[in-house]
């Protein structure tokens, strides 16, 4: 099985061009375990397959490092779009993809004729509780700044779905901060039927915050594209920063804007290949 190697500010994905490797559907949850495997596979926070699509120009079908089936990535979808036109599947620098019937429309930039960065139409926020979802008992319609008790310590929350489940925390430290003690217990929390992602985010001024993540199904990543447009999210709903934002991740940096009046979240960030090679799928 050929496979790239590429991430999004360090956020590494494995992917695997649909169009030519006939695997399985059954399949997939192990073989992607599997070869995310740092130490015995490829190594990566998940896999991302790019398939043909009927509804959009190509799909996106993203698993996390345990094998489970993930709703949208956004570090991933520009690693997409950096594949497909590096790849000679597209000449085209406006393109489209499905992930888990979610369709995003990306703008590809391009520096000595390759993808270097990309911004994506993320799509509105979605703030109902039933659509994250997270239980709550507030009649407000929204989970904003409100509070969750986790491991008998009171955190203040506010919940965002960019297509897939967030919970964002704002803290005093970040850098300091026991992700991999605390991130699992929000993870699995009963509040979250689906388990959450948690932002873990300092806010620095107006324009610029900085960020861990705890995913589902994966643990610390150095970035999430979705994670971050999340963030942007609470910090307005909250009235922390401006609609322009830059994100400061463990991997680099990723430029969010909330369109309050089209309520379009855009994402701006770069997509990298780091290598390429063949698996021995038995």
């Amino acid at each position: 099985m050929k496979f790239t190697k590429m991430h999004g500010c360090g956020n590494d994905y494995i992917y695997i061009n649909g169009f030519t490797e006939q695997i399985a559907q059954e399949e997939k949850p192990a073989l992607v375990k599997r070869i995310s495997d740092r130490h015995f596979g490829i190594g990566g926070d998940g896999a991302i397959f790019i398939n043909p699509a009927k509804e959009a120009d190509f799909e996106m079908e993203m698993y996390n490092a345990d094998g489970s089936r993930a709703e949208m990535c956004g570090n991933g979808i520009r690693c997409v779009g950096k594949y497909v036109y590096d790849k000679g599947l597209t000449d085209q620098t406006s393109i489209s993809i499905v992930s888990y019937g979610q369709i995003k429309y990306l703008e590809l930039f391009l520096k000595d004729g390759k993808v270097d960065s990309v911004k994506v139409n993320m799509g509105a926020p979605q703030l109902q509780p039933e659509k994250i979802p997270v239980i709550t008992d507030s009649d407000s319609g929204r989970v904003v700044d409100e509070p969750i008790t986790v491991q008998g310590k009171e955190y203040r929350m506010t919940c965002v779905s960019m297509g897939n489940p967030h919970a964002v925390v704002f803290v005093d430290d970040v850098e300091h901060l026991e992700i991999e003690k605390i991130g699992p217990y929000f993870e699995t929390h009963e509040r979250f039927p689906r388990k959450i992602n948690t932002e873990f985010v300092k806010v620095l001024d107006r324009q610029h915050v900085q960020m861990r993540v705890w995913e589902r199904g994966t643990g610390e990543t150095f970035a999430c594209g979705t994670g971050c447009c999340a963030t942007v999210a609470a910090c307005i709903l909250n009235g922390l920063t401006d609609e322009t934002v830059t994100v400061k991740l463990l991997g680099g940096e990723i430029v969010i804007t909330w369109d309050k009046e089209a309520d379009l979240i855009y994402m701006t960030g770069p997509a990298a290949t780091v290598f390429e090679g063949e698996f021995a799928h038995e």
